[in-house]
């Protein structure tokens, strides 16, 4: 059976073709080639040994890098671009025989894969060029012969962000330096690729020192904005080449869709289907018609389970197959990795599944078929994936799996937005003020730092310099150079990553698994989680936070686990607010907390068990946007739906959801960069609140861009509500497969009222709606956290009375009426501890450690509610709350007084006694308010002198 017709088999699949939403066709496509003139004699022979011809492409890359341009070439995966900047470099080694270059890969499988290219070349062009990699993996007794003899060194981010600070032991290497390569550049972007971009300007300006100038070379994949990023990774101005003139095969690109002809119903919801079962169907298939097949999936777990699916159903179908099918993802071991790469090429392996790590340009050949599993977050990545498939005159296939979620399915009822659709922006952000001060300090380290290098090289003004001086991380010596004044190296302490620089081993009776970071840990390998790896199922038994470990011991299981978790936002400082009619988008620097406090057990999509976790608390600075939602919207919608529970907080839910879920549409990111959070009331607004926010410390952008777009972006989210045929709400539309609070509430028409009433507020005046922009530069003082640290700290006194400050100012603060509770809780103050639960609680009902204490102090049932009608009834409510407060029930004691304040605030006796229970708590500042209080109206009462006597 011929290549072209086992490809063509799948879409005309009875099983398969109804699922399928469109099928773009792209048309094979024949080289161009063009010649370089006077070049080399030894590279002359070396294309004619080898027979090459260059593509017009790599000839106008080899003319521009001869020609001592900065160049940046764009195009597709296996098009030939690491020929394209070998041969120019091999034959500046050959005239210059001092001179050196820098490849910089953004992993160190990439490369060993140029080490053994560049080997080769070596060897054909009889030169001594001596190229090696210098990562962490390069041992150390190799070390100090490559900084004195290797000409063209391949390292990665990491390895040269540690090591700058030691370029005097480099000396020889950047005084000659003619070269930097950088690699998959399109790599670099967000927080990771902001602090890549300093790195390298760190790079030039050691290098400059040394009297070098090197020119840049960049490759990557196509994208919108090329020049803009090759500028802003180097500060340089390029040259683009981007006119691919490689020939490639037909490719049939498939959109499908096992949602196509589903309607979700409440009634049905268990009968949904599943995008994992339906990948290894469709993964089964492609092996089972001899198509060698690479699987990408969105997640390191689901990589596992797809993996180890197949290979237990192809024992039972077709056995001797099941032996050829892999998993790869990050966290394996090197030599894991390298042997799973090499089976690709030999073809030992026919199907393998993989998360993003083989997307990059890692040499695996050619594949007949790649399957993408969900959409994975960016053009630029699906078109990475697909571009896998392809050999230059066979026909190939790429199948896209939608999941049921808003951009997925956006994408599969919209195929001409797909396909149209010009790649993303890599978004770049040079201004967060986190990655400049490291970088400063940095470099600082490296070199003193002289007067005008901020801005010469990093484009930062002189007042930051002048703020870390104030703040001792710079000393201004003698000179007027800011010099960095410790003995340590800040590299150290600065990860080039968005999340965090701690690493996590996973230990499996005394041998390393794998490794992963904080964040990592919290979602995958929590104490009692479920971690998959290479097929097999191992339970969490320990954490070790303090010094990165986690325990596992390996165990067949039937279910696999869930975390959630709950996030606390609050606003550090409003930066900007931006009016489209009388709609407000606000815009500022937030302080994020994300509690990891519970996770589930689950048997597919069912629970089993829920277990609660304790695990302090992951806190960062970030950037985002916010805006209100008016009372009025919550009464109405109580009115619309008066049977119905949380019917506003559903819809406030759903509206951030179904928002985020488009970010990606307008806002060139994954999805999974940015997070939400939707609250009935939130202390620093006063109202209902919903947030969205760069999930990364500093912020890079995201958000910033999306306030820019907002209109856009309603009108988008909107229009998805609206061709959504469920009937209460799903993952096509509000549901969220992030959710910490398990998508709960959720009220898919009140998320339709609430963003019909935001779309209302905008002025329909013009076509094109044009926002205010006022810029704001207020800082919100955060005395919670004072207040939280002096708790930590055993300080409960202070942390009190910074607590009743806090009180005193919002009544309805429901972190500081926890924080309280905790207090008291510790203090063995549990009566009146459970009275201040009960108000955060009723405040916002998602707080966390308002719960836990509910659960630890209710244990007393309800009293019967008195309705207050008469003086009578406060006469007989009074004396039950006395009663109680002499029995030492505080708590009951405290709530009968609070309902009988409501009714009357004149009583003198009952605030007294208010006041006794307060100075009873150790509450002495709130125990003296209610004195003056009470004073105030019946100085003589009984118990106003009995409180009189205690504050006194």
């Amino acid at each position: 059976m011929s290549e072209v017709n086992k490809i063509d088999m799948f879409k005309n699949d009875v099983r398969y073709r109804e699922n399928i939403a469109h099928i773009e066709t792209i048309p094979a496509k024949k080289a161009s080639f063009k010649k370089v003139d006077n070049l080399n004699e030894r590279i002359v022979d070396y294309i004619s040994s080898k027979d090459v011809k260059l593509y017009k492409h790599q000839a106008d890359t080899y003319e521009a890098i001869k020609d001592g341009e900065n160049v940046i070439i764009t195009t597709p995966t296996a098009s030939g671009k690491t020929l394209a900047f070998n041969l120019p470099i091999m034959e500046t080694m050959i005239e210059d025989e001092d001179a050196t270059a820098l490849y910089i890969y953004p992993a160190k499988a990439l490369s060993n894969d140029q080490l053994h290219v560049l080997e080769g070349l070596e060897s054909e062009l009889n030169i001594k060029v001596r190229p090696r990699t210098y990562d962490g993996d390069t041992p150390r007794d190799d070390k100090r012969g490559i900084r004195e003899k290797s000409r063209i060194v391949l390292t990665n981010p990491y390895q040269l962000h540690l090591i700058l600070s030691w370029h005097h032991q480099w000396s020889r290497f950047y005084k000659n330096l003619r070269y930097i390569v950088i690699d998959e550049s399109h790599y670099y972007k967000g927080v990771f690729g902001s602090n890549v971009a300093f790195l390298i300007k760190r790079l030039k300006r050691i290098a400059n020192f040394y009297g070098s100038y090197p020119q840049f070379i960049l490759s990557s994949a196509t994208l919108a904005n090329p020049l803009e990023l090759a500028n802003r990774l180097t500060g340089e101005e390029f040259v683009l080449v981007d006119d691919d003139s490689s020939p490639s095969g037909e490719k049939d690109f498939i959109l499908y869709n096992p949602f196509k002809n589903y309607v979700r119903k409440k009634v049905n919801t268990q009968n949904a289907p599943s995008v994992h079962m339906e990948t290894e169907n469709i993964f089964m298939y492609m092996m089972l018609k001899n198509i060698q097949t690479l699987c990408f999936t969105v997640s390191r777990k689901t990589t596992e389970l797809i993996a180890m699916w197949a290979k237990k159903d192809m024992t039972q179908v077709k056995g001797q197959l099941a032996h050829r099918i892999a998993a790869y993802r990050a966290g394996y071991q090197a030599a894991e990795r390298r042997e799973i790469e090499e089976g690709l090429k030999s073809g030992k392996y026919l199907g393998v599944t993989c998360t993003n790590a083989l997307e990059l340009g890692i040499n695996i050949g050619s594949l007949d078929a790649v399957i993408i599993s969900g959409y994975p977050g960016t053009m630029i990545s699906t078109w990475q994936q697909a571009g896998r498939a392809g050999r230059s005159n066979q026909k190939s296939l790429a199948v896209l799996i939608a999941f049921e979620n808003q951009l997925d399915q956006y994408f599969m009822n919209n195929p001409k937005f797909f396909f149209d659709k010009p790649h993303e922006n890599a978004i770049i952000d040079l201004t967060n003020p986190i990655l400049q001060d490291a970088h400063l300090l940095c470099a600082a380290k490296e070199l003193p730092l002289q007067r005008g290098e901020a801005e010469k090289y990093f484009d930062i003004s002189q007042d930051v310099i002048d703020e870390l001086v104030l703040k001792k991380d710079l000393h201004e010596n003698h000179r007027g150079d800011f010099i960095y004044p410790y003995d340590d190296n800040p590299a150290m302490d600065h990860s080039l990553d968005q999340i965090s620089s701690e690493e996590f081993k996973v230990m499996n009776n005394g041998a390393l698994l794998e490794t992963m970071e904080r964040s990592q840990v919290y979602r995958e390998a929590h104490e009692g989680a479920i971690l998959i790896n290479k097929g097999d199922t191992y339970v969490v038994n320990s954490v070790n936070l303090q010094n990165g470990f986690v325990n596992v011991s390996k165990e067949a299981v039937d279910y696999h686990t869930m975390v959630l978790n709950q996030t606390d936002i609050s606003i550090k400082k409003k930066l900007s607010k931006t009016k489209y009619g009388k709609l407000t988008i606000h815009f500022g620097e937030l302080t994020v907390s994300e509690d990891y406090f519970k996770y589930k057990k689950m048997q597919f999509s069912k629970a089993i068990g829920t277990y609660p976790l304790e695990l302090p608390p992951l806190k960062f600075n970030t950037k985002g946007l916010w805006f209100t939602i008016p009372k009025q919207v919550k009464d109405t919608l109580e009115d619309m739906f008066p049977n119905e529970e949380e019917v506003f907080a559903g819809g406030l839910h759903g509206a951030e959801h179904a928002l985020i879920g488009l970010f990606p549409l307008h806002t060139m990111c994954d999805r999974f960069d940015i997070g939400g959070l939707s609250t009935n009331y939130h202390e620093d607004t006063q109202e209902a609140t919903i947030f969205i926010y760069d999930g990364y410390e500093g912020g890079i952008g995201i958000c910033e861009k999306a306030v820019e777009v907002f209109v856009e972006l309603l009108n988008s989210t909107i229009d998805l509500l609206d061709n959504c045929q469920c009937q209460s709400g799903c993952p096509a539309c509000i549901y969220s497969p992030k959710c910490g609070n398990d998508n709960k509430p959720l009220h898919k028409n009140a998320t339709k009222y609430i963003l019909e009433y935001m779309s209302k507020l905008i002025s329909k005046d013009d076509l094109e709606v044009e926002g205010e922009v006022i810029i704001e530069n207020v800082e919100i003082p955060d005395e919670y956290d004072e207040a939280y640290e002096l708790y930590e700290k055993g300080d409960y006194s202070s942390s009190k009375d910074v607590l009743n400050g806090i009180l005193a100012k919002d009544s309805r603060h429901s972190r500081a009426l926890a924080l309280m509770a905790q207090i008291l809780y510790e203090q063995d103050q549990r009566d009146i501890a459970l009275a201040f639960t009960k108000k955060a609680l009723s405040c916002d009902r998602s707080n966390m450690m308002a719960n836990e204490l509910e659960v630890l102090l209710s244990s007393k049932p309800k009293k019967e509610e008195v309705e207050l009608s008469s003086l009578d009834d406060i006469d007989t409510l009074y004396e039950e709350a006395y009663d109680l407060y002499n029995q030492g029930d505080l708590a009951t004691s405290s709530e009968i007084l609070e309902k009988l304040l409501d009714f009357d605030d004149k009583n003198a006796e009952a605030l007294a006694l208010m006041g006794m229970i307060y100075y009873q708590s150790g509450m002495f500042p709130k125990a003296i308010e209610y004195y003056k209080k009470a004073s105030k109206i019946n100085k003589n009462g009984e118990m106003v002198r009995e409180l009189k006597m205690r504050v006194a």
